[in-house]
């Protein structure tokens, strides 16, 4: 029988840690990472020359190779005025010091602990300052605040701590009368104090903009639900009026011809069972899509025929507006009448907000494969400022325009205005029969009455 304790908070802190500092610093320390370049895209390197931005990546590393050729300078100076002239002092004292600092541009954590170790020997070599020569104690500084700046601020505070513990178990070997262990402590603290602030906050605007991001995605796709949720409410009257009619004349049908036989009819009511069913499912449908304060529009939805009624709005808000059509005016269906009508009415809307002052131009072109929108304004003019906007409008007609598969672009002009180019494939329409015409007897009407309007 095992009994399972809890472990106390203490334990589960201490266990974090060392498991912390395991991950960090022994956990395969001398493997591969080579120092990435530095990105162009800061406010003062995008500022620079292009050709002086191409090199400008190389900057860390070069920042490194300067110290590590300075640390090197020092050791041979030290060496010289120790009266040192045997190559392998030499090396210990001035080279491999330098080898430690060009080691963190690939290998970080594995250059701390070379430089760990180098720090007693450089001492002994030396025998001058204690424990951190010089050029050990440039090196030393240097792999700190470069590792420190490679990895997590908690590792910083780890090589800094077996730093000074390295630097007190040194002074407590034999007899030295001066330490510099107290004046590296006060200096690699501060300098990797600085680094891990800068690191924070570099973390801290990543997170930032990883944030917005996330939220532009989904305001993009809250905003694209909002207009398919709209154009589908617009829609239902269109296809709400089409099926009540195919109820209407499959139920008039049986009348307008004398003896029908029995299939024809059961025929007939089939069809109006099923026009019947598809509005009531419209109708299910459409609460769902609906908004709690939704109210349906008394008035049919608009068409390109109210098109004069929209400029007269426009015009009275102080939108100078010039109308072109091109082509054989002719009846389109109506769901492709209702999205020309809400483009252009969009478009309007957006020259109203953002270029004010402007004049706008709508040109309607009627050919044989569908219908051509384009509405362009001109830059704003006069003292009001532009309203900014979130593009809702934009999104709201190429979600239109691909629901019909048609096309458009939107595009800033070259004058300073914007232009909205739209194209709707719109297929031949058929020779209608007489029968379409004819008027369906009134109990008929009177019956689907009530059914269409539920819908």
């Amino acid at each position: 029988m095992t009994e399972t304790k809890s472990r106390s908070p203490e334990y589960r802190v201490a266990a974090g840690a060392l498991d912390g500092l395991r991950q960090d610093l022994f956990r395969n320390a001398f493997a591969y990472r080579p120092l990435q370049q530095m990105r162009t895209d800061g406010p003062l390197v995008r500022r620079l020359p292009k050709r002086m931005r191409e090199r400008a990546v190389w900057t860390p590393h070069a920042l490194v190779g300067a110290v590590a050729l300075f640390v090197a300078f020092m050791g041979l100076v030290s060496a010289d005025s120790g009266g040192l002239h045997f190559v392998p002092d030499v090396i210990v004292l001035a080279l491999l010091p330098a080898v430690t600092a060009l080691m963190t541009l690939v290998r970080p954590v594995g250059a701390f602990w070379i430089s760990m170790v180098l720090t007693p020997l450089t001492a002994v070599v030396n025998g001058g300052s204690w424990p951190w020569t010089p050029s050990a104690f440039l090196s030393h500084l240097t792999v700190l605040v470069v590792v420190a700046a490679r990895t997590r601020p908690r590792t910083a505070a780890w090589m800094w701590g077996f730093t000074v513990l390295l630097g007190t178990a040194l002074e407590n070997v034999g007899w030295h009368p001066t330490s510099n262990t107290t004046a590296f402590a006060v200096v690699s603290a501060f300098a990797l104090l600085v680094v891990t602030v800068v690191q924070i906050r570099r973390d801290a605007e990543r997170e930032v903009t990883v944030q917005r991001t996330v939220t532009a995605v989904e305001r993009d796709r809250r905003t694209l639900l909002e207009e398919r949720t709209t154009i589908a409410r617009e829609l239902h009257d269109v296809v709400a009026h089409h099926m009540s009619v195919v109820a209407i004349q499959a139920e008039a049908a049986p009348y307008r011809v004398e003896n029908p036989p029995p299939e024809l009819e059961q025929a007939f009511v089939t069809i109006r069972e099923n026009a019947v069913a598809a509005l009531t499912e419209l109708r299910r449908v459409l609460g769902v899509v609906r908004a709690e304060d939704y109210q349906a529009p008394d008035a049919p939805q608009p068409t390109l025929a109210q098109l004069d009624g929209l400029l007269v709005n426009v015009r009275e808000a102080g939108l100078e507006t010039e109308k072109t059509i091109t082509g054989a005016v002719r009846e389109l269906p109506q769901g492709v009448e209702l999205s020309a009508y809400r483009i252009i009415q969009e478009a309007l809307s957006n020259t109203l907000r953002h270029a004010p002052g402007a004049t706008a131009k709508v040109e309607i072109g009627y050919v044989l494969g569908g219908l051509g929108l384009r509405v362009v304004n001109g830059p704003p003019t006069g003292p009001v400022k532009p309203s900014p906007g979130a593009g809702h409008g934009i999104t709201g007609m190429r979600e239109r325009v691909a629901m019909l598969d048609g096309d458009m672009t939107a595009e800033p002009t070259a004058e300073g205005g914007y232009e909205i180019t739209v194209f709707i494939p719109v297929q031949p329409a058929r020779d209608t029969d007489e029968p379409h015409k004819a008027q369906e007897p009134h109990k008929a009407q009177e019956s689907h009455k009530a059914q269409v309007e539920q819908v």
